[in-house]
């Protein structure tokens, strides 16, 4: 069992296959908007697997975790959301960084990634508090607390049958 996963034996509805291990990461590669550009400006723009630049817009990537009940392991997010140019450069300045200033706020921005297909309504521009984490660890992602299912996810945690059904959603579309 590699990290990330969780064993737990479960069948896809859509397909039926069994699987022994439930995958409790999923990423996303970019920001929404880098899929929008086109191959002109994408060569004037900058993309890594942490850091985003397009135009005056800057996005980085983090982890946005939600805790699975009754369980230590949590389902994380992959996602990227958006930052000022202050904040971007203070998350280099913390990058090696062996601890974070116990006084170190944290930033706003705004997710910039679609996860309708799982919530059923958009999560493009929730707003998120981006918090700076030691060791070359992705920032933390938390969604501002409001309704949105992604929101509540967050703050409640998900079962293992909900992992279970995000898993299905995402890896096994017919």
């Amino acid at each position: 069992m590699s990290a990330g996963e969780i064993e737990y034996a479960w069948s896809c509805r859509c397909c039926g296959r069994q699987y022994r291990t439930l995958p409790l990461d999923f990423a996303l590669d970019a920001p929404v908007y880098w899929r929008q550009l086109s191959e002109e400006e994408r060569k004037r723009a900058f993309l890594s697997s942490d850091v985003c630049v397009i135009g005056d817009d800057r996005f980085i990537r983090g982890c946005l975790e939600i805790p699975v009940r009754g369980r230590e392991e949590r389902l994380v997010w992959g996602v990227w959301t958006s930052l000022s140019e202050a904040s971007l450069r203070r998350a280099y300045e913390l990058w090696d960084a062996p601890e974070i200033p116990a006084d170190e706020p944290a930033r706003f921005g705004w997710l910039s990634n679609e996860l309708k297909s799982v919530y059923g309504v958009s999560t493009l521009n929730l707003k998120t508090a981006v918090r700076f984490r030691a060791g070359k660890l992705r920032p933390l992602i938390e969604a501002e607390p409001s309704d949105h299912p992604l929101a509540r996810e967050q703050a409640e945690g998900v079962t293992v049958d909900r992992v279970q059904e995000i898993a299905a959603a995402l890896l096994h579309r017919h």
